[in-house]
């Protein structure tokens, strides 16, 4: 099976976006792909550094939600990428290879400078992300990484590395990974915005139900609708931006007709949402309770992930520093 090669960051808790926008994906493709999914804690230390002791807990956070979610160690490879100690040899020799410019011109470079102005992001380790990301895949020689069309440029400085190292050492050692193009839902968060954990807007898988309930109860909706009989336009409200995710056609369109006809209420709107989204997280929930008993079998889970892991990053790195001859 053609091997394909993705990661999350522990930089927060795993919310609605994450599952509906990556993970989900995730679970499709292990049934049709060697898959290897990591748990990215080094990438979080680029703009969480001052903090490292909570990215653990996040990493604990993340590694049972891979699981609740449906990701099955006996069909995929969960690991965390510290615990593979070949990536950072892998950076490291990348990086005295990537021009600078390379780095610089990156479209998140700039646009995570701007957005992320509470702390100092200007590092090595946060302009290098890029040369790490690119470690992350080329380690594993996966033939396919699953993208957004918007995140095409990301993958292709990752293009751009493998094919420079193997031409400078006249070597097809590092396979350039391939796109595997995905259509993510964009999943709105409770205040109308992109749900996302720098605008504490989400949804959290861990949150409890009452807490799902009332995040959704407490969603603005069309402000022109000031009372149950005025008609109003359900374009302008977040949560019918939500029920188009979690709700079905027939759902949708009478959603959408009542609110236009004032035929249906805002909060009784609310609850069609709330009872879609609780069928999706249910099973998360009562998954993520079992497992969260069973320490001992997660840890397993992850030792045995990480040690294919390992033994996959060694065969690449094995053939890295024959080419190299420096070892």
């Amino acid at each position: 099976m053609e091997r394909v090669l993705s990661g999350m960051q522990p930089s927060g808790y795993l919310h609605l976006g994450n599952l509906m926008g990556a993970l989900r994906n995730w679970v499709r493709l292990q049934d049709r792909y060697d898959c290897f999914y990591f748990i990215a804690d080094w990438h979080a230390l680029t703009t969480n550094y001052t903090e490292p002791s909570v990215i653990k807990e996040y990493s604990r956070d993340l590694l049972l939600n891979f699981l609740a979610a449906g990701l099955d160690p006996r069909r995929c490879t969960i690991f965390v990428q510290s615990r593979v100690l070949e990536h950072a040899e892998l950076h490291i020799l990348l990086s005295m290879i990537t021009p600078l410019g390379w780095l610089e011109r990156v479209p998140t470079y700039k646009e995570k400078k701007e957005e992320i102005r509470d702390r100092d992001i200007g590092t090595y380790g946060f302009l290098g992300y890029p040369v790490l990301q690119s470690a992350d895949i080329l380690i594993y020689r996966a033939r396919y990484v699953p993208v957004g069309i918007d995140q095409l440029p990301h993958l292709e400085i990752t293009r751009e590395i493998a094919r420079r190292f193997n031409h400078l050492y006249k070597a097809e050692v590092l396979p350039e990974p391939e796109p595997l193009l995905t259509e993510f839902p964009k999943v709105t968060g409770v205040d109308g915005r992109k749900m996302s954990k720098s605008y504490d807007n989400c949804i959290y898988l861990n949150d409890p139900p009452e807490m799902v309930e009332r995040k959704i109860l407490t969603m603005v909706t069309d402000t022109q609708r000031k009372r149950r009989s005025d008609p109003g336009d359900p374009e302008r409200s977040p949560v019918f931006q939500l029920h188009k995710v979690f709700s079905s056609e027939e759902e949708i369109s009478e959603v959408a007709e009542g609110c236009r006809t004032a035929g249906i209420g805002c909060i009784d709107c609310k609850r069609i949402l709330i009872k879609n989204v609780f069928a999706v997280l249910e099973p998360i929930w009562t998954k993520r309770k079992e497992l969260s008993e069973r320490p001992a079998l997660v840890g397993e889970i992850l030792e045995q992930g990480v040690q294919k892991a390992t033994a996959a990053a060694r065969e690449t790195m094995a053939v890295v520093r024959e080419v190299l001859g420096m070892y």
